[in-house]
């Protein structure tokens, strides 16, 4: 009987997760003027190689940033790779399932798989959260210093390259600004930093949020204890990015045609733009990395609306969508249903509400 229960959750899940992308898809398909035969044909002719080449390193992408957070957490206490890796598929899963509000879900199920305090996992979520936009600007900065058009570009192409140069200048102070605080932190501010807001712990309402935030930040830098720490993950964040950009090449070059023209620069153009499209929701649009990829495609590299569409929600489905093929059967084996994982959500927000005194309190 548990077993037949466990096989019909998983079909239910299933069926859940299609619904959720056929709705994504159909609401990028109302904004755009399209045929869905010539992008129906678009699927059916991209290489199948590059996109199963693409599906499996996606999954090292994971064992990647598992092998980071790893070295954050080290030294908080015993840290097993395989543990990490599995709440890591997890919790990308959980929030596939149940989209933002699901974010504290990761660290919470790290947390009790690894028997740590959840306020030091949610130090190292915040400072993995950090080299993430860390390398989200690096590589927005050489996309941009890379980008270059022809006579036959569109306006787009040409309006974009006579502002490369400044904005990837302005990204370039803004990393060098992050990272010179983060030294600064780690060295000499955090001490500095938890005097300063004593009086803002003690306090109720927005204040004791953002002082409780701050600290978790601040406690998570600490996590980084030497200049090796530091060196492993900036190499794994390296790592990481670089295979996501692979994959964005691999995708493009399995559609062939104007797709499969790009080259590794353009690639990282379309990264870059669907990293900021990750972030931020577009009036009309929906937001979403998919929605501005598609943008990207066919308003810079003047690719067919079909074949942009088809590509992008094809780069949705391995880079976001994917890891619910293990993530999803590791959440039933955890015991971990969506009434759950939504409760889990909800308590972990609700405790993100106090200040951080008020949680000693409750926890005494």
């Amino acid at each position: 009987m548990q077993k037949s229960s466990r096989k019909f959750l998983v079909v239910l899940i299933g069926l859940l997760l299609l619904g959720y992308v056929v709705y994504h898809a159909t609401g990028m398909l109302r904004h755009s003027e399209f045929s869905a035969a010539e992008m129906l044909r678009a699927v059916r002719s991209a290489n199948p190689y590059y996109l199963i080449l693409s599906l499996i390193t996606i999954y090292v992408c994971y064992a990647v940033r598992s092998l980071r957070w790893r070295v954050f957490q080290q030294n908080l206490g015993p840290s097993s790779f395989w543990n990490i890796y599995k709440m890591t598929l997890a919790g990308f899963s959980a929030l596939q399932l149940l989209g933002r509000p699901a974010e504290p879900v990761r660290p919470v199920l790290l947390a009790r798989k690894e028997k740590l305090p959840i306020s030091g996992m949610f130090g190292v979520y915040l400072l993995e959260r950090i080299f993430d936009f860390a390398s989200m600007a690096v590589i927005a900065a050489i996309a941009l210093l890379r980008f270059r058009v022809d006579a036959a570009s569109s306006e787009t192409a040409l309006a974009l390259q006579k502002g490369a140069k400044p904005a990837a200048s302005l990204l370039i102070l803004g990393i060098l600004a992050a990272t010179s605080l983060l030294v600064y932190l780690r060295f000499r501010g955090t001490a500095l930093l938890e005097r300063q807001l004593q009086r803002w712990v003690q306090a109720h309402g927005w204040r004791g949020k953002i002082a409780g935030i701050m600290l978790e930040f601040a406690r998570g830098v600490q996590t980084i204890r030497s200049w090796r720490d530091l060196a492993l993950a900036s190499l794994y964040s390296a790592i990481h990015w670089f295979l996501v950009l692979v994959i964005y090449y691999w995708v493009a070059k399995s559609f062939g045609d104007t797709l499969g023209t790009l080259n590794l620069s353009d690639a990282m153009l379309v990264l870059a733009v669907a990293l900021v499209g990750s972030v931020l929701q577009l009036p009309g649009v929906g937001g979403g990395s998919q929605a501005v990829s598609t943008i990207a495609y066919s308003k810079i590299f003047l690719v067919k609306t079909e074949a942009a569409l088809a590509a992008s929600i094809v780069l949705w489905l391995i880079t976001f969508a994917a890891c619910s093929l293990a993530g999803v059967p590791l959440l039933i084996h955890e015991g971990l249903s969506l009434g759950k994982l939504r409760e889990l959500a909800e308590h972990e927000k609700e405790a993100a509400g106090e200040s951080p005194a008020q949680q000693g309190e409750s926890a005494r």
